[in-house]
């Protein structure tokens, strides 16, 4: 069975309500044979990435960066990931007040250090998630499920 990892921080109603569309994707009827895996950033280990097929990272922008947590994950994944999972697919959300390009970057700069693959564009929501929102982070888990099972 292929594996998908989300790793998220998740600590807002916003982000709780993002993180629960994207679940909601990766688990839909219509893909079979994958698991999926939800961790929070600061308990995800190199061995549940290490396991992993495709992976979902999930983050506020904080003060224009990545959330700490998220922070913490990369350092703990950083030096086993590499050259381990080259060609990972990989997906990301971010939520923010106002601004979530620096989280976004720090996070796309980070996945290609360790060569992972981006199979979907990042669904960025400023403020309060909508309903396009929601529906975005609800394909980025249906793809990610996807590219778990090499389908993308």
């Amino acid at each position: 069975m292929a594996r998908l990892l989300i790793v998220h921080h998740t600590v807002s109603p916003a982000t709780q309500e993002l993180l629960g569309a994207v679940l909601d994707g990766a688990r839909n009827d219509e893909v079979e044979g994958v698991e999926v895996r939800a961790e929070a950033a600061l308990s995800a280990t190199a061995s549940d990435l290490l396991g992993a097929d495709a992976l979902v990272l999930g983050t506020p922008a904080n003060i224009g960066y990545m959330s700490g947590a998220l922070k913490v994950f990369f350092d703990t994944v950083f030096y086993p990931a590499q050259g381990a999972t080259a060609g990972l697919p990989y997906a990301l959300y971010v939520h923010g007040d106002n601004d979530t390009s620096g989280a976004v970057r720090a996070v796309e700069s980070i996945a290609k250090g360790v060569g992972w693959e981006r199979c979907r564009p990042p669904v960025t929501v400023t403020g309060r998630p909508d309903a396009a929102a929601r529906e975005a982070c609800w394909e980025l888990g249906a793809v990610s499920a996807l590219a778990a099972l090499g389908q993308v």
